[in-house]
């Protein structure tokens, strides 16, 4: 058996590190694939170093550009590798533009696709990572669910039980995994701060930050929290384009963006984290740290009603009463089932079966 693992950009990486390992554990021969998506150091090549993944077989190099130039050039690159690849399926997970490219290429070749992450729903047709999501699970024969409300999903959509499997978080594998040695990081003295008495805050998504004038609304509204609570904010590129026009309010630490060791030492160590992100929902949840989620939806809302996360939208005032609460008040810690650290060896068990049972569908003409 050989299955062809695709990670392309820094969501990836803590997601495909667990099947990576099942796979190999349970006798399957791995082919791990970067696409490219995500090639500087801080949003790439520290995560393979921190996590201990080893260097990608095949690297395609495709970098950056817009949805359709990104995910057709990695099509064309991952096509050359399948042609070769001689694999039985293709394992893709999250929603970024390479998973979607990869999968529809496995597809066609004939392989076995099995996504992982599947059956997640925001409902907002405006986030790429939606259409992205949808996409691949209509490729997919696996889909490998993450929480019982990723099933729900996809039942309600009609697929086949069959293909459905409830797995775990995959991500929580690696955050479990590498906890204790996040907790060693120094970089809470380094940023002078003190655990439980910081607030931290991420933005990313276009509708948060390619506007100026959005972006100077939420920033005004964390820096009135910065009043009460040093806030880190570390910049994400994308919101780096728009931040050159803005005003930041004093109390808030702007910095690079951060390794994965020393984030997870940051989440675990706020008081509150405010983020538009999609995993550090299931983060926080897992470290029992408030958070609030800077949207009007969340794709994970079994963050919300069995985590710590509250989706909070994106008007100033309603952002600021509900994070000073939080710092007031805290929130309830619990974590869903399993969250357990072993939702990779899960998804390698299910994948491993599916080939066994359909035999290799190996591309004939690509």
């Amino acid at each position: 058996m050989k299955a062809l693992l695709i990670a392309g950009a820094r969501p990836n990486f803590m997601k495909i590190k667990p099947v990576l390992d099942g796979l190999e554990n349970q006798g399957c021969e791995t082919l791990l694939v970067h696409t490219g998506q995500h090639y500087d150091e801080m949003l790439s090549g520290v995560f393979f170093d921190e996590l201990g993944i080893r260097a990608p077989d095949e690297f395609l190099s495709v970098g950056s550009g817009s949805h359709a130039a990104q995910t057709g050039a990695v099509m064309v690159a991952f096509e050359e590798v399948v042609a070769k690849a001689n694999a039985d399926a293709v394992v893709v997970v999250g929603d970024v533009n390479s998973t979607l490219a990869c999968a529809l290429v496995g597809a066609k070749a004939g392989l076995i696709v099995a996504h992982v992450e599947a059956g997640l729903r925001s409902r907002d047709w405006t986030m790429p990572e939606e259409v992205n999501r949808v996409a691949t699970d209509r490729v997919s024969d696996i889909l490998l669910a993450p929480s019982p409300n990723g099933v729900a999903n996809l039942e309600a959509e009609g697929y086949r039980p069959d293909q459905i499997k409830l797995v775990g978080n995959v991500m929580i594998d690696t955050l479990l995994t590498n906890l204790d040695r996040a907790r060693q990081r120094p970089i809470l003295s380094e940023l002078g701060l003190t655990a439980g008495e910081y607030t931290l805050a991420t933005l990313h998504r276009p509708a948060n930050v390619d506007a100026v004038e959005g972006l100077a609304a939420l920033l005004r509204a964390l820096g009135t929290v910065a009043a009460k609570s040093p806030l880190v904010f570390p910049v994400h590129p994308r919101t780096r384009q728009s931040l050159d026009a803005v005003e930041v309010p004093e109390g808030i630490i702007l910095t690079e963006p951060f390794g994965y060791l020393d984030f997870i030492a940051l989440q675990d160590g706020a008081a509150l984290v405010l983020t538009d992100s999609g995993g550090i929902q299931e983060e926080t949840t897992v470290l029992g740290t408030p958070c609030l989620t800077l949207r009007d939806n969340t794709e994970r809302p079994i963050t919300v009603t069995e985590g710590t996360n509250t989706v909070v939208g994106r008007d100033p005032d309603t952002i600021v009463a509900a994070a000073l609460d939080r710092l007031e008040n805290g929130w309830p810690k619990q974590s869903p089932a399993l969250w357990d650290g072993k939702a990779g060896e899960r998804c390698a068990a299910a994948i491993i079966e599916r080939i066994a049972d359909t035999g290799a569908k190996r591309p004939t003409d690509i």
